[in-house]
């Protein structure tokens, strides 16, 4: 199935059959999935065809053209874009089929369970524990900052399974059920005033050991998989010329010469073109991803990211003057999502400034470019050979 044409053919007989206007989301979204139209890349009878993975844009701009509903992306995006290549690499052909249908179509929603306390940034010094006892696991531990904890049925975890190895090599990769007895999911109020992120903490939950993806004392490996998905899909998203944070700064200076000076002019022109060529190689990065898993490139685009979403908030404050310094609203909500466009920009001001540090700090993704984009020497590593037990905390 590598024919653009044949494509065009497939999705023009789903909407024959199944017509937007008259067709219930969720029904089109199953059919669609049924005819292997939701990720064309993917094999069949898991919502593809074998296909190149560029020709779902073919498949995309029919389904956009017809006014056909999509799967709402940024509510399911921790499943979308990190568990589902993370299932479909490691998973079993039984928790293939069991999971990636119902994720694609929202019916279930995933979290992630990696950042702890007191393993951030170094995230292979996680802490939390898997004890095996028969065929289940017993994890007891703490996690953080965990987007949709509060309206996931599923997560993504990964837990120290062996004590006594260095710590990238004792970890194990597992499906937690988040409605288990046992975890408990309580809101992080952030700076913004929203509870978006959360704290789970985890006594004597039991998972299957047919939920664990790759082999026991795997889950480093796995977890890269996952990683380096979260990035590209965090910093490489797809947007339109003038999509994401400059366009509301754009906006407004358009809007309201009054407010124009030479300085912010030149500030604003810079962040523009800025903008627009990270936007130009995100574009790059997606076509890299047709001949296979994202590289360690994501990195650079989640860095570009953070530091543009930052200094174009920040000027958008500056530009706005005393009217900056406004907040819509204080109030304690857990939304499904973020929406830096949609609040105004206080908010983006306040928000921008968790972007250096999820999905990867600044100084971790530093790292990463450095060493295995640039291949310049690594920093020296003390405890690489060092068995977690013995690591001080």
């Amino acid at each position: 199935m590598t024919d653009a044409d044949e494509l065009r053919r497939r999705t023009r007989e789903l909407l024959a059959a199944h017509p937007p206007a008259e067709t219930g989301a969720p029904d089109f979204l199953a059919a669609r999935f049924d005819a292997g139209l939701a990720w064309v890349h993917y094999p069949e009878g898991l919502g593809g065809l074998g296909a190149p993975r560029s020709l779902q844009a073919v498949v995309d701009a029919e389904l956009e053209a017809a006014g056909a509903p999509d799967n709402d992306p940024r509510r399911i995006g921790i499943g979308l874009g990190m568990a589902a290549p993370t299932i479909l690499g490691f998973g079993t052909e039984e928790q293939k089929r069991r999971f990636l249908r119902p994720l694609w179509l929202g019916e279930e929603v995933w979290c992630q369970l990696f950042s702890e306390p007191g393993a951030g940034s170094d995230l292979a010094a996680l802490g939390t524990r898997a004890v095996r006892e028969g065929d289940n696991w017993v994890v007891n531990g703490q996690k953080v900052w965990t987007s949709s904890a509060h309206v996931a049925r599923w997560a993504i975890l990964i837990a120290r399974t062996d004590p006594d190895v260095p710590k990238h090599q004792g970890i194990t990769y597992f499906v937690c059920d988040m409605t288990d007895p046992g975890v408990e999911v309580r809101p992080l109020r952030q700076i913004t005033g929203e509870a978006e992120f959360n704290e789970v903490f985890l006594t004597d939950v039991r998972i299957p050991d047919s939920r664990r993806l790759g082999a026991v004392g795997n889950g480093w490996r796995v977890a890269q998989t996952t990683l380096m998905n979260e990035r590209v899909s965090i910093g490489g998203m797809r947007l339109p010329r003038e999509g994401g944070m400059i366009g509301p700064v754009s906006r407004t200076w358009r809007e309201h010469p009054d407010l124009r000076t030479h300085d912010l002019h030149q500030r604003l022109l810079g962040l523009w073109v800025e903008a627009e060529v990270a936007r130009l190689t995100g574009e790059r990065l997606r076509q890299q991803l047709v001949a296979g898993q994202p590289g360690y490139e994501g990195s650079g685009m989640k860095l570009a990211f953070a530091r543009l979403n930052q200094e174009i908030s920040g000027l958008e404050v500056e530009l706005l003057g005393e009217e900056g310094l406004l907040y819509d609203d204080w109030t304690l909500r857990r939304p499904e999502f973020v929406d830096f466009t949609g609040r105004d920009a206080g908010y983006r001001y306040l928000r921008s400034k968790g972007n250096s540090i999820e999905g990867g700090t600044n100084e971790v993704l530093l790292n990463i470019v450095a060493e295995r984009v640039l291949g310049l020497p690594a920093e020296p590593r003390t405890d690489k050979d060092v068995a977690w037990k013995d690591l001080a905390r």
